[in-house]
């Protein structure tokens, strides 16, 4: 018998997810379609989803009804993150989708987003005994977790996302020194509880989850470790990362390897990514290109 497709929907901050997929009767899933569309619901503040993001998030999901219909799918799950978290008119675009599209966006918290990310991460990776920090950057928010292949040892989402260091720290082109101390001060503060978390559990490699640790997949060298996942070569780091902070964003937009749609919040993105290296001596930098939406997928198996 012919499995009928599911789609689960990762409503972001800066990025709308479509994942179709057929459960097979072995367990596991196969991919049928997978579409990203970058949004910007934080463009005009995290608080506010402005009225041209509004009418790209309503385009959006319209489009994916489309997909998911021509695809004769049944089940939908939407879960939306930090920005339809944060946002003062939610509810109301919540409520205008499900009109338009007759899709209902659940809505989860930080911690429950890091519960789905680790599920995904898992199937993406290898994991032992020893303990590894999860970094997922979102728009919105960050999640980290700390765990091994069966135990979870600490997790927190911290309201830092790309979208909201950017808005409140780059405001120069290139970035201006000023604005890069005034940017690792505030996550000096913010991440204190990762840092305490750190000292407290012996985690032994990073592993970036998608989103900007795909770009430094394609810019640094990678060795994969399974279909899903790699280890890279953090040598030429910061040397990527000073032509980066130095380059306006004339010049990101054509800098090879980095999407256009990610050449402004790059920036931010690096310096955070940084921080956090610089937190702890980590054996390796591992990036998992399954995250939330497979999470959940697995969850559904």
């Amino acid at each position: 018998m012919q499995a009928t497709p599911i789609a689960v929907i990762d409503v972001g901050t800066n990025t709308f997810h479509l994942l179709i997929a057929k459960i097979l009767p072995e367990g596991g899933f196969e991919e049928v379609l997978r579409e990203r569309r970058f949004i910007k619901l934080a463009q005009d503040g995290i608080h506010h989803i402005g009225p041209a993001p509004y009418q790209r998030a309503l385009d959006t999901m319209r489009d994916f009804r489309q997909m998911i219909d021509a695809h004769e799918v049944k089940s939908v799950r939407a879960f939306g993150t930090a920005a339809l978290r944060t946002a003062g008119n939610s509810a109301e675009l919540r409520h205008d989708i499900l009109q338009q599209t007759d899709i209902a966006i659940q809505l989860i918290s930080g911690e429950e987003e890091a519960a789905y990310i680790l599920k995904g991460v898992r199937i993406a990776l290898p994991f032992g005994d020893e303990p590894r920090l999860i970094m997922d950057i979102g728009g919105g928010s960050v999640e980290f977790l700390i765990a091994n292949h069966s135990e979870v040892f600490w997790m927190h989402s911290f309201p830092i996302g790309v979208a909201v260091l950017y808005r409140n720290f780059h405001r120069s082109e290139p970035i201006s020194h000023t604005e890069a101390t005034d940017l690792k001060a505030y996550l000096d503060e913010q991440l204190a509880p990762l840092r305490a978390a750190l000292a407290q559990f012996p985690v032994t490699d990073l592993v970036g989850v998608a989103g900007t640790f795909d770009v430094l997949e394609n810019l640094l060298d990678s060795q994969p470790l399974s279909p899903k996942s790699s280890r890279l070569s953090l040598d030429r780091f910061p040397e990527l990362l000073e032509a980066i902070l130095s380059a306006p964003i004339e010049r990101r937009l054509h800098m090879e390897g980095i999407p256009r749609y990610r050449a402004d919040m790059i920036v931010v993105a690096m310096l955070l990514i940084r921080f956090v290296l610089n937190l702890h001596p980590f054996g390796d930098l591992l990036v998992s290109r399954f995250d939330l939406k497979e999470g959940i997928l697995a969850e559904m198996l």
